[in-house]
């Protein structure tokens, strides 16, 4: 055996982990049909216009949160405790990179999740996928925050995170996070937030529609909320409504030719989406 320091590259994977302890989860999840966002994806490439899976989990997300704002929330303290409730929705997207030559977990916030377009999700997708965060300017204060002594380091990120006007643009009032890219059908994280949404892989699976049995890309979304401000009711509505959106995608915009017979009806299903290329971007994945 060899035991080593804890590397300062992952410390605040560490400080976040530990502030998470205090949440009470409570874990949903449930099978959507993607083939209409995968019709949409394969007609968008004729424009042309990537889009990643993520993308459209975030775009979901941010329409369904902003109905619920109950659920768009953070909590504060035990003997007097303070919940915070949000008008904009703030999604924390957490990304598989590398720092420093190590392996690590970065998140960044996209606000304005509930009337941000999918073209504007999508560019700050591929903005800090495609970045280095040993340079980028927005990840400063994480390589600042290594530096420091862990007693320190953890006694900074305790009173920056706890404060709840500021918690959105550190942390965000919603965590989004994929491990989809390998075969991961599920899971469930506490991502530091009141809820955070589980992508898992786009696999192919056999489904009974009308009593026929056809083959639909399916995808499998997980929930994890915090009990003490979410009820398991209204987060399975949140659940539901985000498998109804993305099984009825209307896209802000829409390719030529989405639509026609060519991409099929929405709900009717689809072949040929495996899981190779169509799963959730390799760099994402959860914390």
């Amino acid at each position: 055996m060899s035991a080593t320091a804890f590397h300062p590259e992952r410390r605040h994977t560490l400080y976040l982990c530990e502030e998470n302890r205090a949440a009470a989860a409570a874990f949903l999840d449930t099978e959507v049909d993607m083939s209409s966002v995968q019709r949409h994806r394969v007609s968008a490439r004729e424009a042309p216009k990537q889009y990643s899976v993520v993308a459209y989990v975030m775009h979901a997300v941010g329409r369904v949160l902003s109905n619920h704002p109950e659920v768009n929330a953070a909590i504060r303290g035990r003997m007097r405790p303070r919940v915070a409730r949000y008008s904009m929705v703030s999604g924390k997207l957490t990304l598989d990179a590398s720092l420093n030559g190590r392996r690590v977990v970065l998140s960044t916030v996209i606000p304005s999740l509930d009337d941000a377009s999918l073209d504007t999700i999508q560019e700050q997708v591929n903005h800090f996928r495609g970045g280095d965060p040993d340079t980028m300017p927005e990840y400063a204060r994480i390589r600042a925050l290594h530096r420091l002594p862990t007693p320190l380091g953890r006694a900074l990120f305790k009173l920056r995170t706890r404060s709840l006007r500021h918690r959105p643009e550190l942390i965000g009032t919603v965590a989004i996070t994929s491990l989809g890219h390998r075969a991961v059908d599920s899971f469930h994280f506490v991502g530091g937030t009141a809820v955070t949404v589980g992508v898992g892989r786009v696999v192919d699976r056999a489904v009974v529609r009308g009593g026929e049995v056809t083959v639909a890309p399916m995808m499998r979304l997980s929930l994890a909320v915090d009990h003490r401000i979410v009820d398991s009711a209204e987060a399975a509505d949140v659940l539901t409504e985000l498998k109804s959106r993305l099984e009825t995608f209307t896209p802000d915009y829409q390719p030529p030719g989405f639509g026609t017979p060519a991409f099929g009806t929405p709900g009717q299903g689809a072949h040929g989406y495996g899981p190779s290329g169509y799963g959730p971007d390799m760099r994402l994945r959860s914390p």
